[in-house]
């Protein structure tokens, strides 16, 4: 009930975990990579959101979704926080092998365009599609520049989910009734206001599919001297964003550097220069008690660390194309998919 039309579903047996991939029903898998796409999904969601693109991407490409670890169909196996988002990027490394595919375009959404830039520091690709991608600094706790605020990462990682918010996903929660139900999280944060589908309940399913714990969703977290009280833990989801172990602005020292595409909303909740997702927001705004002020804790500029790590990739001889879709959330390919597409056409075809 969760494919849509022209969508299957199979397990990939891999060197690392057995792999769930959605493919579209007449690609060629002898299809070369440079017409081959694979789309990379972001934290507490699934392949399943990539269903609409892939239905209206040209038949002459060959499109792939991956299930990370821990997410959808995939094998659960413990996340290592330690080894940033090396865990996933790795997995789909394994996988584009046992699939006998070499370099192809790899298209990230939220962390999982943490991943495909994780992916590209080791590995070669046709081309990166980075849709509102974590900051190449990590998820919280960095000033602009990319420093730590805190060595240990206070208020970044594990501890940071609502842990309602994670019961509610343990517990199979398809309500409505709370804030902090993953449909509501859903309208609240993946997506900008006004948005609706016929197939929420299939992204919500997507959502329900987060396997959780300290290894998986959301993490770990350790105690911390330093506000709001923990800092990132080793193991989990949450964890591989911290910017101790996770930073892709090596990018811009690569050798070979693939054009870059990112897209991003204008009224993006989860990834923006004013997170309500960031601790150190939640404090500035008095919704977190305790805030020690901006010289101490400040919002992590996350949009603007982007694009500065890009705009030093193109000054090193790289080139990224950046689209903002006006009133798009979080989201940009639910809400607005001619718009995307057609930036991600043209970046492949380019």
């Amino acid at each position: 009930m969760t494919l849509l039309e022209g969508i299957t579903s199979r397990i990939v047996p891999t060197t690392r975990l057995a792999v769930n991939i959605l493919e579209r029903v007449g690609d060629d898998p002898g299809t070369p990579g440079e017409k081959t796409i694979g789309l990379i999904h972001g934290n507490a969601s699934s392949a399943l959101f990539w269903q609409e693109i892939m239905q209206a991407l040209p038949s002459d490409l060959r499109v792939i979704a991956f299930d990370l670890r821990g997410f959808g169909d995939t094998e659960t196996l413990p996340v290592d926080g330690t080894k940033g988002c090396g865990d996933f990027s790795d997995d789909i490394h394994a996988t584009l092998e046992a699939l006998g595919l070499g370099p192809i375009h790899l298209v990230g959404w939220s962390m999982g365009g943490g991943v495909v830039m994780q992916y590209a520091l080791n590995h070669p690709v046709q081309s990166l599609t980075l849709q509102a991608p974590v900051s190449p600094y990590g998820f919280g706790g960095t000033r602009r520049d990319g420093s730590q605020l805190t060595e240990d990462n206070a208020g970044v990682g594990g501890g940071g989910a609502n842990p309602d918010f994670v019961q509610r996903i343990l517990a199979h929660d398809m309500s409505d009734e709370a804030p902090t139900s993953p449909r509501n999280v859903f309208r609240a944060g993946y997506v900008a206001p006004g948005y609706t589908s016929e197939h929420e309940d299939i992204w919500v399913e997507s959502m329900l599919s987060t396997a959780t714990g300290v290894d998986n969703y959301p993490g770990d977290l350790v105690a911390s001297d330093s506000w709001p009280g923990f800092a990132a833990g080793t193991k989990g989801v949450l964890n591989t964003m911290a910017p101790k172990y996770f930073n892709t602005s090596g990018l811009v020292d690569l050798a070979v550097k693939p054009p870059i595409l990112w897209v991003h909303g204008t009224a993006d909740a989860i990834v923006s220069d004013s997170s309500y997702y960031d601790l150190n927001m939640l404090g500035k705004v008095e919704i977190i008690p305790g805030w020690p002020g901006d010289d101490v804790a400040p919002p992590q500029p996350m949009v603007s660390q982007t694009r500065d790590v890009l705009e030093a990739y193109q000054a090193a001889g790289g080139r990224f194309t950046e689209v903002l879709v006006d009133g798009a959330g979080h989201s940009p390919h639910l809400e607005q998919p001619a718009t995307f597409i057609e930036a991600l056409l043209a970046h492949i075809e380019d």
